[in-house]
């Protein structure tokens, strides 16, 4: 066995990269538990492996006595066998003879110290990758389960959720991909590194990676939206007046910002300057969008930006994706009216949302107030609704998780 265990030694320390020291210390814990279940019954064992033989010796603590002993006691007679010098009261480390070393014990064995040694290894991973959270790391891509993606980042084995990946993304085992560590689990079975490229932290790190000026500190990232796959807004603002920001991030001939959404495929990347005054933030927030007016409600943290009839589709964006994530940018609620005809007929965006909020309330059998929530937020129509992610719209302030509920399954019936 000792050769066994000196190949195993071997093997994983180069193999694996986990240090002697702690496979030895793991396959001591290992073979003293086998010990316990079927080696020696004593409550008080000790277990030492030579690192350079591989030789295994165990020792039970062991009580002298004169009368039927327990399984933590040995007859006076017995113990004078190793220990001439034994008297009735002593406690002697009788050594465990290696043919005690029974079939059942070594099978326990194995498996306990495969237990161990993937604890050692997770363990290892976790001081190779601790300072790498909230980097980006490149892998290669193994194998697909469970709709999760199974990475190969060389001395460790990462794991991309189903809500971790930008649904848009195709691989095939065998392709490079980048992502970011968002955590290291050591404490869970199956991969322990734990990554991400849905996550908006993951569009930051690849303007720090491409932006030198991100990088050293002289333009800041001071905001940023998502929903991975479609579209991100990021506000850039720097300190030194001589540095255009939203410039710099686009780099020349747009080659920066071009690289950023190649890696993200076709996601679309708004990069907007960001101003102190939040009027001017939230019209630079709805670009392309022209803004006519911004009314600032600092009690309810809320925004009434009027544009032109000409503009509010622009503003709204497809599916009210441009005003949402205006909104998520700036951290306020915004509302879109629409500026009033010259003429009298008074055809405002208000009106227009009223009857939108008026009609979701009667397909998905809701209150109007919660349906002109979800107006207000940009999910205006039926298939808006449908096609939400439901923590978005859980999100909402001050709405009820039970219309929420309801919203969602009554449009999903009317699919």
């Amino acid at each position: 066995m000792s050769n066994e265990l000196l190949t195993l030694l071997e093997y994983v320390e180069q193999q694996r990269g986990i240090s002697r020291e702690s496979l030895i210390k793991a396959l001591e814990k290992a073979v003293l538990t086998a010990a316990h279940k079927g080696i020696h019954p004593a409550s008080n064992l000790t277990v030492k492996i030579d690192p350079a033989s591989g030789q295994i010796r165990a020792w039970a603590k062991l009580e002298v006595v004169n009368s039927i002993p327990t399984p933590d006691q040995i007859t006076l007679d017995a113990a004078r066998e190793q220990f001439p010098d034994a008297q009735l009261g002593d406690f002697i480390d009788w050594e465990i003879p290696p043919r005690n070393f029974g079939r059942i014990a070594a099978q326990t064995a194995r498996n306990t110290i495969a237990q161990q040694l993937r604890q050692a290894e997770k363990e290892n991973v976790l001081e190779e990758f601790k300072d790498r959270v909230g980097q980006i790391i490149n892998g290669v891509v193994r194998k697909f389960e469970n709709g999760n993606i199974l990475i190969d980042f060389g001395k460790a084995e990462g794991i991309m959720s189903s809500k971790d990946r930008i649904h848009e993304d195709q691989y095939s085992a065998g392709d490079h991909i980048n992502a970011l560590l968002d955590r290291v689990d050591v404490n869970s079975p199956g991969p322990s590194l734990i990554v991400t490229r849905s996550s908006p932290a993951f569009v930051v790190k690849l303007f720090e990676r491409e932006v030198s000026e991100i990088h050293d500190g002289t333009v800041k990232i001071m905001g940023i939206a998502r929903e991975p796959g479609k579209r991100t807004k990021i506000a850039v603002g720097s300190d030194d007046r001589r540095i255009d920001p939203v410039g710099a991030c686009i780099g020349m001939r747009g080659i920066r910002v071009k690289r950023i959404t190649e890696e993200l495929g076709a996601e679309r990347i708004d990069i907007i300057p960001y101003d102190a005054d939040i009027r001017k933030y939230a019209a630079n927030a709805l670009l392309p969008a022209k803004v006519k007016s911004v009314t600032v409600d600092e009690t309810k943290h809320s925004l009434l930006v009027t544009v032109s009839s000409d503009q509010s589709r622009v503003a709204l964006g497809r599916k009210a994706q441009n005003v949402r994530l205006a909104g998520k940018l700036i951290g306020w609620t915004v509302t879109l009216t629409q500026e009033e005809a010259k003429s009298s007929t008074s055809n405002t965006m208000e009106v227009k949302l009223q009857e939108a909020a008026a009609d979701l309330a009667a397909q998905l059998e809701i209150s109007e107030a919660t349906a002109r929530k979800f107006v207000d937020n940009g999910f205006i129509t039926i298939d808006g609704v449908r096609a939400a992610d439901p923590e978005n719209l859980l999100e909402i302030e001050g709405i009820d998780k039970a219309e929420v509920d309801r919203a969602v399954a009554n449009a999903g019936k009317n699919a």
